[in-house]
Protein backbone atom coordinates (compact mmCIF):
# COMPACT_ATOMS: atom_id res chain seq x y z
CA UNK A 1 0.00 0.00 0.00
CA UNK A 2 2.78 2.64 0.83
CA UNK A 3 4.66 1.46 -2.47
CA UNK A 4 1.53 2.51 -4.40
CA UNK A 5 0.77 5.37 -2.74
CA UNK A 6 4.47 6.39 -3.29
CA UNK A 7 4.39 5.53 -6.80
CA UNK A 8 1.58 8.12 -7.40
CA UNK A 9 3.08 11.72 -8.91
CA UNK A 10 2.53 14.56 -6.71
CA UNK A 11 0.88 17.54 -8.26
CA UNK A 12 3.25 19.92 -8.70
CA UNK A 13 2.54 23.68 -8.11
CA UNK A 14 1.41 25.66 -10.77
CA UNK A 15 4.36 28.86 -10.37
CA UNK A 16 2.76 32.28 -9.63
CA UNK A 17 2.88 35.53 -11.68
CA UNK A 18 4.97 36.89 -8.89
CA UNK A 19 7.47 33.58 -8.49
CA UNK A 20 8.19 33.69 -11.56
CA UNK A 21 9.14 37.38 -11.33
CA UNK A 22 10.83 37.04 -8.68
CA UNK A 23 13.18 34.48 -10.53
CA UNK A 24 13.68 37.03 -12.80
CA UNK A 25 15.00 40.07 -10.28
CA UNK A 26 16.96 37.11 -8.71
CA UNK A 27 18.62 36.08 -12.57
CA UNK A 28 19.67 39.84 -12.41
CA UNK A 29 21.46 39.78 -8.91
CA UNK A 30 19.12 42.69 -7.62
CA UNK A 31 19.07 40.94 -4.40
CA UNK A 32 22.30 41.29 -3.75
CA UNK A 33 23.33 43.59 -1.07
CA UNK A 34 25.31 47.27 -2.41
CA UNK A 35 27.42 47.35 0.93
CA UNK A 36 29.78 50.20 -1.22
CA UNK A 37 26.49 51.79 -1.52
CA UNK A 38 25.37 52.26 1.51
CA UNK A 39 29.59 52.80 2.98
CA UNK A 40 29.28 56.11 0.45
CA UNK A 41 26.02 56.85 2.17
CA UNK A 42 27.15 56.51 5.75
CA UNK A 43 30.65 58.91 5.54
CA UNK A 44 28.57 61.25 3.54
CA UNK A 45 25.17 61.45 5.96
CA UNK A 46 28.02 61.81 9.18
CA UNK A 47 29.63 63.95 7.30
CA UNK A 48 26.84 66.32 6.75
CA UNK A 49 25.53 65.95 10.77
CA UNK A 50 28.76 66.93 11.72
CA UNK A 51 28.91 69.67 9.38
CA UNK A 52 25.10 71.09 10.65
CA UNK A 53 26.82 70.71 13.85
CA UNK A 54 30.02 72.74 13.58
CA UNK A 55 27.64 75.66 11.79
CA UNK A 56 25.90 75.64 14.94
CA UNK A 57 28.97 76.19 17.12
CA UNK A 58 30.10 78.93 14.78
CA UNK A 59 27.03 80.84 14.55
CA UNK A 60 26.62 80.99 18.36
CA UNK A 61 23.57 83.49 19.41
CA UNK A 62 22.01 84.16 15.32
CA UNK A 63 18.43 84.21 14.16
CA UNK A 64 20.74 82.46 11.46
CA UNK A 65 20.39 79.32 12.96
CA UNK A 66 16.98 78.54 12.34
CA UNK A 67 18.03 77.93 8.16
CA UNK A 68 20.43 75.53 10.33
CA UNK A 69 17.62 74.09 11.67
CA UNK A 70 16.12 73.58 8.24
CA UNK A 71 19.14 71.76 7.24
CA UNK A 72 19.56 69.21 10.05
CA UNK A 73 15.99 68.55 9.92
CA UNK A 74 16.88 67.52 6.23
CA UNK A 75 19.73 65.43 7.24
CA UNK A 76 17.86 63.69 9.43
CA UNK A 77 15.36 63.02 6.91
CA UNK A 78 17.80 61.09 5.16
CA UNK A 79 19.06 59.18 8.03
CA UNK A 80 15.82 58.05 9.02
CA UNK A 81 15.35 57.01 4.98
CA UNK A 82 18.72 54.88 5.88
CA UNK A 83 17.02 53.44 9.00
CA UNK A 84 14.14 52.49 6.87
CA UNK A 85 16.56 50.58 4.35
CA UNK A 86 18.36 48.92 7.44
CA UNK A 87 14.74 47.91 8.74
CA UNK A 88 13.87 46.15 5.77
CA UNK A 89 16.83 44.62 5.45
CA UNK A 90 18.69 45.86 2.80
CA UNK A 91 21.78 46.58 3.93
CA UNK A 92 23.49 43.66 5.74
CA UNK A 93 23.06 39.58 4.71
CA UNK A 94 22.57 39.45 8.25
CA UNK A 95 19.09 40.30 10.21
CA UNK A 96 20.72 41.19 13.68
CA UNK A 97 23.53 43.57 11.96
CA UNK A 98 20.52 45.28 9.94
CA UNK A 99 18.47 45.79 13.28
CA UNK A 100 21.09 47.32 14.98
CA UNK A 101 22.07 49.93 12.47
CA UNK A 102 18.03 50.46 12.14
CA UNK A 103 18.10 50.66 16.01
CA UNK A 104 21.24 52.91 16.12
CA UNK A 105 20.17 55.71 13.01
CA UNK A 106 16.12 55.45 14.47
CA UNK A 107 16.20 56.30 17.70
CA UNK A 108 20.03 57.38 18.77
CA UNK A 109 19.92 59.59 15.36
CA UNK A 110 16.77 60.79 13.96
CA UNK A 111 15.09 59.82 17.54
CA UNK A 112 11.97 57.61 16.66
CA UNK A 113 11.21 54.28 17.99
CA UNK A 114 12.45 51.98 15.95
CA UNK A 115 10.15 48.78 17.68
CA UNK A 116 6.96 51.41 16.72
CA UNK A 117 7.99 52.13 13.65
CA UNK A 118 8.90 48.64 12.21
CA UNK A 119 5.77 46.95 13.83
CA UNK A 120 3.30 49.82 12.07
CA UNK A 121 5.04 49.28 9.27
CA UNK A 122 5.33 45.82 8.77
CA UNK A 123 1.41 45.80 8.94
CA UNK A 124 1.43 48.35 6.23
CA UNK A 125 3.39 46.56 3.83
CA UNK A 126 1.31 42.93 4.55
CA UNK A 127 -2.13 45.04 3.38
CA UNK A 128 -1.20 48.22 2.01
CA UNK A 129 -4.28 50.65 1.65
CA UNK A 130 -6.71 47.84 3.28
CA UNK A 131 -9.43 48.83 5.27
CA UNK A 132 -9.01 47.40 9.09
CA UNK A 133 -5.46 46.20 8.02
CA UNK A 134 -3.33 48.93 7.13
CA UNK A 135 -2.08 51.30 9.69
CA UNK A 136 -1.61 54.26 7.96
CA UNK A 137 -5.17 54.99 6.43
CA UNK A 138 -6.58 54.76 9.95
CA UNK A 139 -8.48 57.59 10.61
CA UNK A 140 -6.76 60.23 12.47
CA UNK A 141 -6.89 64.22 12.11
CA UNK A 142 -7.04 63.97 7.56
CA UNK A 143 -9.96 60.68 6.68
CA UNK A 144 -7.88 58.87 3.73
CA UNK A 145 -11.11 57.10 3.14
CA UNK A 146 -15.10 57.85 3.02
CA UNK A 147 -15.43 55.14 5.48
CA UNK A 148 -13.46 57.58 8.06
CA UNK A 149 -14.89 60.80 6.41
CA UNK A 150 -18.43 59.88 6.71
CA UNK A 151 -18.42 58.64 10.46
CA UNK A 152 -17.48 62.90 11.64
CA UNK A 153 -20.48 64.12 12.63
CA UNK A 154 -19.09 67.04 14.58
CA UNK A 155 -19.66 70.78 12.55
CA UNK A 156 -16.39 71.66 12.38
CA UNK A 157 -14.66 68.76 12.07
CA UNK A 158 -16.84 67.40 9.08
CA UNK A 159 -16.28 70.93 7.44
CA UNK A 160 -12.51 70.80 8.02
CA UNK A 161 -12.78 67.31 6.60
CA UNK A 162 -13.88 68.65 3.00
CA UNK A 163 -11.01 71.17 2.70
CA UNK A 164 -8.59 68.28 4.58
CA UNK A 165 -6.87 68.25 0.83
CA UNK A 166 -5.80 72.03 1.23
CA UNK A 167 -5.31 71.89 5.20
CA UNK A 168 -2.84 68.18 4.38
CA UNK A 169 0.91 69.51 3.83
CA UNK A 170 0.46 72.81 6.20
CA UNK A 171 -0.15 69.86 8.56
CA UNK A 172 2.76 68.08 7.98
CA UNK A 173 4.54 70.47 9.58
CA UNK A 174 3.03 69.41 12.58
CA UNK A 175 3.81 65.43 11.91
CA UNK A 176 7.35 65.76 13.12
CA UNK A 177 6.34 66.47 16.54
CA UNK A 178 3.31 63.64 16.43
CA UNK A 179 5.74 60.87 14.94
CA UNK A 180 8.39 61.69 18.33
CA UNK A 181 4.84 61.67 20.71
CA UNK A 182 3.87 58.41 18.82
CA UNK A 183 7.25 56.86 19.14
CA UNK A 184 7.41 57.22 23.39
CA UNK A 185 3.72 56.54 23.50
CA UNK A 186 4.35 53.31 22.04
CA UNK A 187 7.19 52.27 24.26
CA UNK A 188 5.81 53.81 27.62
CA UNK A 189 2.72 52.25 26.56
CA UNK A 190 1.40 48.59 26.66
CA UNK A 191 2.44 48.00 22.65
CA UNK A 192 4.23 44.70 22.42
CA UNK A 193 7.54 45.18 23.34
CA UNK A 194 10.22 43.21 24.67
CA UNK A 195 11.03 44.64 28.15
CA UNK A 196 15.12 44.90 27.10
CA UNK A 197 14.26 46.46 23.65
CA UNK A 198 12.02 48.82 25.15
CA UNK A 199 14.23 50.60 27.92
CA UNK A 200 17.18 50.09 25.47
CA UNK A 201 15.26 51.93 23.21
CA UNK A 202 13.83 54.12 25.99
CA UNK A 203 17.68 54.76 26.94
CA UNK A 204 18.70 55.98 23.69
CA UNK A 205 15.74 58.25 23.06
CA UNK A 206 16.38 60.04 26.11
CA UNK A 207 19.78 60.40 25.60
CA UNK A 208 19.02 61.73 21.73
CA UNK A 209 16.36 64.31 23.18
CA UNK A 210 18.76 65.46 26.09
CA UNK A 211 22.14 65.77 23.86
CA UNK A 212 20.45 67.97 21.75
CA UNK A 213 18.39 70.16 23.96
CA UNK A 214 21.78 70.68 26.54
CA UNK A 215 23.51 71.98 23.22
CA UNK A 216 21.16 74.11 22.21
CA UNK A 217 20.35 75.63 25.80
CA UNK A 218 24.61 76.35 25.77
CA UNK A 219 24.31 78.04 22.49
CA UNK A 220 21.07 79.97 22.64
CA UNK A 221 18.98 82.05 24.69
CA UNK A 222 15.73 80.09 25.29
CA UNK A 223 13.49 82.39 22.52
CA UNK A 224 15.85 81.17 19.48
CA UNK A 225 15.98 77.33 21.15
CA UNK A 226 12.19 76.92 21.21
CA UNK A 227 12.35 78.08 17.68
CA UNK A 228 15.16 76.39 16.14
CA UNK A 229 13.51 72.80 17.35
CA UNK A 230 10.14 74.09 16.27
CA UNK A 231 11.84 74.49 12.65
CA UNK A 232 13.87 71.08 12.92
CA UNK A 233 10.87 69.27 13.71
CA UNK A 234 8.42 71.14 11.22
CA UNK A 235 10.86 70.07 8.40
CA UNK A 236 11.69 66.75 9.27
CA UNK A 237 7.64 66.32 9.28
CA UNK A 238 6.80 67.87 6.22
CA UNK A 239 10.13 66.19 4.45
CA UNK A 240 9.13 62.54 5.62
CA UNK A 241 5.37 63.07 4.42
CA UNK A 242 6.03 64.54 1.10
CA UNK A 243 8.15 61.49 0.34
CA UNK A 244 5.64 59.36 1.69
CA UNK A 245 2.27 60.51 0.74
CA UNK A 246 2.27 60.18 -3.01
CA UNK A 247 3.09 56.41 -2.77
CA UNK A 248 -0.15 55.46 -1.76
CA UNK A 249 -2.63 58.29 -1.18
CA UNK A 250 -5.51 58.11 -4.27
CA UNK A 251 -4.87 54.55 -5.44
CA UNK A 252 -7.42 52.21 -4.70
CA UNK A 253 -8.40 51.50 -1.13
CA UNK A 254 -9.23 47.77 -1.01
CA UNK A 255 -11.98 46.02 1.23
CA UNK A 256 -11.44 44.59 4.45
CA UNK A 257 -12.43 41.22 3.32
CA UNK A 258 -11.16 41.08 0.00
CA UNK A 259 -8.40 38.58 -1.15
CA UNK A 260 -5.92 39.23 -3.79
CA UNK A 261 -2.44 37.22 -4.21
CA UNK A 262 0.89 39.16 -3.22
CA UNK A 263 1.58 40.75 -6.36
CA UNK A 264 -2.49 42.42 -7.60
CA UNK A 265 -2.17 43.75 -3.55
CA UNK A 266 1.33 45.09 -3.84
CA UNK A 267 0.94 46.34 -7.14
CA UNK A 268 -2.94 47.59 -7.50
CA UNK A 269 -1.92 49.60 -4.24
CA UNK A 270 1.18 51.60 -4.92
CA UNK A 271 2.06 54.38 -7.27
CA UNK A 272 5.54 55.24 -8.44
CA UNK A 273 6.99 58.68 -8.94
CA UNK A 274 8.82 59.82 -11.77
CA UNK A 275 11.89 62.02 -11.82
CA UNK A 276 15.24 60.31 -12.11
CA UNK A 277 18.20 60.03 -9.65
CA UNK A 278 17.04 63.28 -8.16
CA UNK A 279 13.48 62.64 -7.52
CA UNK A 280 15.25 59.57 -5.57
CA UNK A 281 17.75 60.75 -3.93
CA UNK A 282 15.18 63.44 -2.79
CA UNK A 283 12.32 60.63 -1.49
CA UNK A 284 15.17 58.00 -0.22
CA UNK A 285 14.47 55.04 -3.43
CA UNK A 286 10.72 55.52 -1.80
CA UNK A 287 9.42 57.02 -5.28
CA UNK A 288 9.83 53.40 -6.83
CA UNK A 289 7.46 52.13 -4.31
CA UNK A 290 6.20 49.64 -6.54
CA UNK A 291 9.42 47.85 -6.97
CA UNK A 292 9.95 48.28 -2.90
CA UNK A 293 6.47 46.95 -2.08
CA UNK A 294 7.14 43.49 -3.76
CA UNK A 295 10.37 43.64 -2.97
CA UNK A 296 11.04 45.10 0.40
CA UNK A 297 14.66 43.78 0.84
CA UNK A 298 15.93 44.67 -2.34
CA UNK A 299 18.59 47.13 -1.81
CA UNK A 300 17.76 50.85 -2.72
CA UNK A 301 20.33 51.56 -5.61
CA UNK A 302 18.48 47.96 -7.14
CA UNK A 303 15.25 49.47 -7.39
CA UNK A 304 15.72 51.39 -10.92
CA UNK A 305 16.91 48.75 -12.30
CA UNK A 306 13.97 46.61 -11.20
CA UNK A 307 11.62 48.60 -12.94
CA UNK A 308 12.87 47.98 -16.03
CA UNK A 309 11.94 44.50 -15.44
CA UNK A 310 8.64 44.76 -13.27
CA UNK A 311 6.92 47.40 -15.39
CA UNK A 312 6.96 44.79 -18.60
CA UNK A 313 6.04 41.91 -16.90
CA UNK A 314 2.94 43.65 -15.33
CA UNK A 315 1.67 44.79 -18.41
CA UNK A 316 2.25 41.25 -19.86
CA UNK A 317 0.21 40.61 -16.59
CA UNK A 318 -2.47 42.98 -17.05
CA UNK A 319 -1.88 44.17 -14.17
CA UNK A 320 -2.29 48.36 -13.55
CA UNK A 321 0.93 49.63 -13.47
CA UNK A 322 0.82 53.44 -12.14
CA UNK A 323 3.20 56.03 -12.71
CA UNK A 324 3.40 59.57 -12.66
CA UNK A 325 5.81 63.10 -12.21
CA UNK A 326 5.98 64.94 -8.85
CA UNK A 327 3.72 67.42 -9.69
CA UNK A 328 0.82 65.16 -10.83
CA UNK A 329 1.42 63.02 -7.51
CA UNK A 330 0.90 65.79 -5.46
CA UNK A 331 -2.46 67.36 -7.26
CA UNK A 332 -3.86 63.47 -7.17
CA UNK A 333 -3.49 63.41 -3.10
CA UNK A 334 -5.11 67.02 -2.67
CA UNK A 335 -7.62 65.99 -4.85
CA UNK A 336 -8.44 62.83 -4.03
CA UNK A 337 -8.13 63.74 0.12
CA UNK A 338 -10.89 66.78 -0.91
CA UNK A 339 -13.33 64.04 -2.91
CA UNK A 340 -12.82 61.83 0.17
CA UNK A 341 -13.90 64.92 2.68
CA UNK A 342 -16.74 65.43 0.36
CA UNK A 343 -18.28 62.25 0.47
CA UNK A 344 -16.87 60.59 -3.07
CA UNK A 345 -16.40 56.97 -2.12
CA UNK A 346 -13.36 56.54 -4.30
CA UNK A 347 -11.17 58.36 -6.96
CA UNK A 348 -10.29 55.17 -8.48
CA UNK A 349 -12.04 52.20 -8.65
CA UNK A 350 -10.08 49.23 -10.58
CA UNK A 351 -12.79 46.38 -12.19
CA UNK A 352 -9.92 43.65 -10.52
CA UNK A 353 -10.38 45.19 -7.23
CA UNK A 354 -13.72 44.88 -7.48
CA UNK A 355 -13.71 41.65 -8.67
CA UNK A 356 -11.97 40.54 -5.21
CA UNK A 357 -14.66 42.13 -2.92
CA UNK A 358 -16.64 39.44 -0.61
CA UNK A 359 -20.09 38.55 -1.61
CA UNK A 360 -22.96 38.25 1.10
Amino acid sequence: MDAAVAAVPRRRREPTAYSELSRQVQALGLMERRLGYYAVKACLLAGALASVGAITVWLGDSWLQLLVAAGLGLVLTQIAFFSHDAAHRQVFRSGPANDRLALVLGNAVSGLSTAWWSRKHSRHHAAPNQEGRDPDIVAGVVAFTAMAATSRRRRVTAWLTTKQGWFFFPLLLLEGLNLHVESLRALLGRQPVKRSRRWLELGLLVVRHSGLLVALVWLLPLGKMAAFVGVELAVFGLYLGCSFAPNHTGMPVIPAGARLDFMHRQVLASRNVRGGRMVTFLMGGLNYQIEHHLFPSMPRPNLRRARAVVRPFCAAQQVPYTEVGPLAAYGIVVRHLNQVGLGARQTFQCPLIATYRPRG
